[in-house]
């Protein structure tokens, strides 16, 4: 098995990784997914994707963030493992990648949001990395 990360810098990488992405973001739309990622990486949205033998079994998508509580860190957005490739610690490889990199760059925390129904993500952040569980997240739809 040949396994390497790199950056999904154009469009035909970023379509590549949709039907990664899907599965975690089951309402969007090709062109949805597209005309977001545009607009996300003018606010500097990365995304990285784990190749097994040359085909995507995970895709990571995060930027910077600075505000009072978290300083200067990386947070994620978006952390998905293609359903048929899902325990074999592919995750894992890419959320340590990220960790590597936010701190050789200078973030001080990694963070991320995960939705109240997800509760073996919870537990894979909680129990494998020792992310704290330290605040709730709100919206109000407009």
């Amino acid at each position: 098995m040949q396994e390497n990360i790199q950056e999904l810098t154009n469009k035909e990488q970023w379509l590549e990784g949709f039907p990664v992405m899907k599965q975690l973001r089951t309402e969007l739309t090709e062109d949805t997914y597209l005309e977001l990622f545009k607009e996300m990486k003018k606010d500097g949205y990365m995304m990285y994707a784990l190749y097994e033998n040359n085909q995507i079994v995970s895709l990571a998508g995060f930027s910077w963030r600075t505000n009072f509580y978290s300083k200067r860190h990386i947070f994620i957005y978006d952390l998905v493992t293609d359903h048929a490739h899902r325990s074999f610690g592919y995750g894992e490889k890419l959320l340590n990648f990220i960790h590597t990199w936010a701190k050789e760059n200078g973030a001080e925390y990694v963070a991320l949001e995960s939705g109240v129904q997800r509760e073996n993500a919870h537990r894979f952040y909680e129990d494998k990395f020792d992310y704290e569980k330290w605040c709730y997240s709100f919206r109000k739809s407009l």
